[in-house]
């Protein structure tokens, strides 16, 4: 047990996928800060990544921009082999990437359908699969999924979106049942209408009316949570909304 000012993942390596920007960037930076070395995902925004890299090592940390198409399911599984080979073994995955294409049911044809859950849900439990034997082995690993309150709602984004995201909620539930005695927790951050996202569904001030708390959520206050899920190893199989009050439950 790390003492009151330490750093919590001294040593770890963690994976986050969708870290060129918004909440993976965020989330990124504070296991940086917590001497994770840390794996910075990215799909077609290489520059953000690598300036993330760049500022966390002349900070004295380890980090290093992985580009993945989380699209193909063989460049999904090679993006967990490179970061170990890279950094080491995966002791942290927070699979945050995520595809929002606006479509209502009568829209949505079989290609952005499977597009869309092969970025939302596949890629996820392709890269949680690959990680899992070795924190197994270990008995230490933390795996967090970015859900989205459309999961437990339907969102107005799309059935698609809301299917991927609910489906990581199934996920997360099946995994967690099945390696919580080996040390390793398996849970869900399921936020909603967070700025600087480039996923918000709608006009910001539109938006924020619809929030209790009266403006909209920040990254950083995603990556907040996400810290302290990851840090729980008591929490497992747990999916927690952050949506300023929207949804009371």
């Amino acid at each position: 047990m790390s003492r009151a000012g330490d750093p919590l993942f001294p040593g770890r390596v963690a994976l986050v996928t969708g870290a060129s920007g918004g909440i993976g960037r965020r989330i990124a930076e504070r296991l940086a800060a917590e001497r994770a070395a840390v794996a910075l995902g990215y799909g077609a925004h290489a520059a953000p990544a690598q300036e993330l890299a760049d500022s966390i090592a002349r900070d004295g940390g380890r980090a290093i921009a992985v580009g993945a198409d989380l699209r193909d399911a063989g460049d999904t599984e090679r993006l967990a082999d490179t970061v170990a080979t890279a950094l080491g073994p995966i002791d942290i995955l927070v699979a945050n990437a995520g595809l929002s294409t606006p479509g209502s049911y009568d829209e949505i044809d079989a290609d952005r359908f499977d597009e869309t859950l092969a970025v939302n849900l596949r890629a996820p439990f392709l890269l949680a699969r690959r990680v899992l034997p070795g924190m197994r082995e270990r008995g230490f690993g933390r795996i967090l999924f970015t859900s989205s309150v459309a999961a437990l709602t339907g969102g107005v984004i799309g059935p698609h979106y809301a299917a991927s995201k609910a489906g990581l909620h199934a996920l997360t539930h099946h995994l967690a049942s099945r390696v919580a005695a080996d040390g390793v927790t398996v849970n869900v951050l399921a936020p909603a209408l967070v700025e600087d996202t480039g996923m918000l569904p709608g006009d910001p001030g539109e938006l924020r009316k619809l929030v209790p708390v009266g403006r909209l959520g920040r990254p950083e206050e995603v990556a907040d949570l996400a810290l302290a899920m990851l840090a729980n190893g008591y929490l497992t199989s747990k999916v927690v909304a952050l949506d300023g009050g929207m949804h009371p439950r």
